[in-house]
């Protein structure tokens, strides 16, 4: 996609889309799980060249990062497994709200 990803200190956000810069920020607090997750989701912003945060490009940027973190062949076989939602989610490496946009989208 041609963006820098920069791992850095950040106050109070966990990754920032600087569309002017063709760069992604990402907190160096968080663990490298998490950094995944944020990074997709700011990805996803970047994809769908988001300019601001508002509440519909945040929905939209996490559902561009559950798309690409949650593999449906993966997700059939844990329901196979354990219709139990929380696991589910634990054994994915995504978070609820992930999971969410994940579960909307294939519904829509």
């Amino acid at each position: 996609m041609g963006i820098e990803v920069v791992v850095r200190r950040l106050r109070t956000a966990n990754g920032l889309w600087f569309p002017e810069y063709g760069q992604v920020l990402i907190s160096d607090r968080l663990r490298a799980g998490h950094q995944r997750l944020v990074l997709a989701h700011e990805l996803g912003h970047a994809a769908l060249m988001h300019y601001d945060d508002r509440p519909k490009h945040e929905k939209q940027a996490d559902k561009f990062a559950a798309g690409h973190l949650i593999c449906p062949d993966e997700l059939a076989d844990l329901y196979e497994w354990c219709p139990d939602e929380q696991r589910i989610i634990a054994e994915l490496g995504v978070t609820r709200r992930l999971f969410r946009a994940y579960v909307l989208a294939q519904a829509a």
